[in-house]
C-alpha cells in the first residue's frame, strides 16, 4: 500500500484543481465587487468575463479533484497501480492545456455564446478526448464489474454519463436545435442539470470509499443504503433536470415527477453521512479530524440546501423564484456546501498521506474551515434575501425601474461580498498549506531517491 501511495501524477490532478478553485474564488470575488461597485474593471476585465471565469474554474476544480480522486481511491481499492500512467499524464496535459486556453479565450472576450458554462466548441474537443482516455484507463484498471462495491458502480455510471451530457450540451451547433428556442433551452437544462448528477456520482462515490476506509468498515460500500444511493442518484441524474423547465411549455406531471425526484438523492446521502458518523469511534475521529470535519459540514449544507430544494421546486413558488438570486444560493449550497467540503476532505485524505510526519497546521486547517463555514452561511442566506426582492419585484404588477431595484439590492451586495472575501479567505487557509506539503513530499520523495542512488553506487 505504501507503493501505491506514491502517485504524484495521479496527484496533480487534485494540486491543480485546488489551484482552480483559488482563481474561481478569486475571480468571483471580483465579480460580486462588480454588484457593489459596477465601473470597477469595467473596461478591461467587465463582468461578463469574470462569471465564466468564475463558473469554468469550479467545474473544472470538481471536475480535476473527482478525476484524481478515483485514480487514486481506485488504486487503493484494487491493491495494484493503474493500467497505463501514461495514459493519465497524456489525460492530465490535455485537460490542463485545455483549460488554461479556455480562460485565456475567456480573457480576450472570446466565449462560446452559451448562457452557463460555456466557451468555444472547438475547445471541447480535448476534454472528450480526455475523457475517453479517462473511462479506457478506469475499465482496463477495474477489470470485470461483477460484484463490484458500490462507488466503483457511481464511478463507472459518473464517466458514462458525463460524456453523454457534455455532448449533448453541444447539440445547439445543429440548426435544429439553435432555430427552435423552445427546444434548445430544453436540452440546455436537461444537459447541465444531467452533467452535474454525473459528476455528483464521482463525488459521491469517492465520498463513500473515503468513509468506508476511514470507518475500517469493508461491506460499507457494499450495504443496502449505499445501493439505494446509486439508483437515486442514477434516477435523479436522468430526471432531476425537469424542475429546470417550469417555465417552459411542459405537461404538468412532468413537473411534479421531477419535483419528487429533485429531492430523493441530497435525502440519501445526507442520511448516510450521518449514519457513518454516528457510528466512529473517538479515536478514529481524532485521527482523521480534518476529513471528518470536512464531511461533518458537508452534511450540514445537505440538510440546509434540501430544504432550499424542497421549496424552489414547487411549481407554484418556483414562478417566483426562477431568476432570482434565490437559484444562485441552492447552486452556491451545493457547489460550496457539499461538492467543495466533500472534495476537500477527499483532498486532505490524500494528500496529508502522502508522508510522514505531515508538515501542515491543522489548527490553521480547523480555522479555515470554521471561516469559511460562517462565511457562507452569511453568504448564503444574502443571496436569500437578494431573490426574494427581486421576486416581489418581477411579480409586481408596477414595476419600479431597474435601477431602482439594484438601489434595494445594493446592501445585499455589499454583504454577500464581504461574505465572499471571507470565503475565499478561509479556502486560501486550507488550499496553500495542502499545497505546500504536497511539493514537501514531492522535495522528500526526490532526497529520498538521491540518497538511495548514493547509496548503491556506493555500495557498488
Amino acid at each position: 500500500m505504501e507503493a501505491l501511495n506514491n502517485n504524484p501524477v495521479e496527484k496533480r490532478f487534485i494540486v491543480a484543481g485546488l489551484i482552480l478553485l483559488s482563481a474561481g474564488f478569486l475571480f468571483g470575488l471580483t465579480g460580486a465587487l462588480q454588484y457593489v461597485v459596477p465601473g470597477f474593471l469595467k473596461q478591461v476585465f467587465s463582468f461578463e468575463r469574470t462569471r465564466p471565469l468564475h463558473v469554468s474554474s469550479i467545474v473544472f476544480w470538481i471536475l480535476l479533484c473527482s478525476m484524481g480522486a478515483v485514480f487514486v481511491y481506485l488504486q487503493q481499492y484494487k491493491g495494484k497501480k493503474i493500467f497505463s500512467p501514461l495514459l493519465v499524464k497524456i489525460q492530465l496535459g490535455l485537460f490542463v492545456t485545455d483549460i488554461l486556453l479556455i480562460l485565456i479565450s475567456y480573457c480576450f472576450g472570446m466565449f462560446g455564446g452559451r448562457e452557463y458554462w460555456e466557451f468555444n466548441p472547438l475547445l471541447a474537443i480535448p476534454i472528450v478526448a480526455g475523457w475517453l482516455l479517462f473511462g479506457y484507463n478506469f475499465l482496463r484498471s477495474v477489470g470485470s464489474m461483477k460484484n463490484q462495491p458500490v462507488y466503483v458502480w457511481m464511478w463507472l455510471t459518473g464517466i458514462v454519463f458525463f460524456l453523454f451530457t457534455f455532448l449533448e450540451s453541444y447539440l445547439w451547433i445543429f440548426p435544429y436545435f439553435s432555430r427552435h428556442l423552445v427546444n434548445d433551452m430544453t436540452v440546455q437544462w436537461k444537459s447541465y442539470g444531467s452533467m452535474v448528477g454525473a459528476w455528483n456520482m464521482l463525488i459521491y462515490g469517492s465520498s463513500l470509499f473515503l468513509m468506508e476506509k476511514i470507518s475500517g468498515n469493508k461491506q460499507y460500500g457494499r450495504s443496502r443504503i449505499a445501493f439505494i444511493l446509486y439508483g437515486t442518484g442514477l434516477f435523479n441524474l436522468m430526471f432531476n433536470w425537469g424542475h429546470h423547465i417550469y417555465t417552459l411549455p411542459t405537461h404538468h406531471y412532468i413537473q411534479y415527477i421531477s419535483y419528487a425526484v429533485s429531492m430523493t438523492e441530497l435525502f440519501i446521502l445526507g442520511r448516510i453521512i450521518f449514519q457513518w458518523r454516528s457510528t466512529l469511534t473517538a479515536a478514529q475521529k481524532y485521527s482523521h479530524n480534518i476529513v471528518y470535519r470536512f464531511l461533518w459540514h458537508a452534511d450540514i449544507w445537505i440538510f440546509l440546501n434540501l430544504v432550499l430544494a424542497i421549496l424552489m421546486s414547487i411549481p407554484a413558488v418556483n414562478v417566483y423564484t426562477h431568476g432570482t438570486h434565490i437559484t444562485v444560493a441552492h447552486a452556491m449550497g451545493t457547489t460550496i456546501g457539499i461538492n467543495s467540503f466533500l472534495l476537500l476532505g477527499i483532498a486532505c485524505d490524500i494528500l496529508l498521506d502522502e508522508c510522514v510526519p505531515a508538515r501542515i497546521n491543522t489548527r490553521l486547517l480547523k480555522k479555515g474551515q470554521q471561516l469559511t463555514n460562517l462565511s457562507l452561511l452569511v453568504f448564503w442566506m444574502a443571496l436569500i434575501a437578494a431573490g426574494i426582492v427581486k421576486s416581489k419585484w418581477q411579480m409586481s404588477t408596477i414595476k419600479p425601474l431597474y435601477f431602482e431595484l439594484m438601489l434595494q439590492l445594493r446592501p445585499y451586495f455589499i454583504a454577500f461580498f464581504i461574505a465572499g472575501i471571507g470565503i475565499t479567505t478561509g479556502f486560501l487557509i486550507i488550499i496553500i498549506p495542502l499545497i505546500r506539503h504536497h511539493y514537501h513530499c514531492l522535495q522528500l520523495r526526490k532526497e529520498y531517491k538521491e540518497m538511495m542512488t548514493h547509496r548503491q553506487a556506493s555500495a557498488a
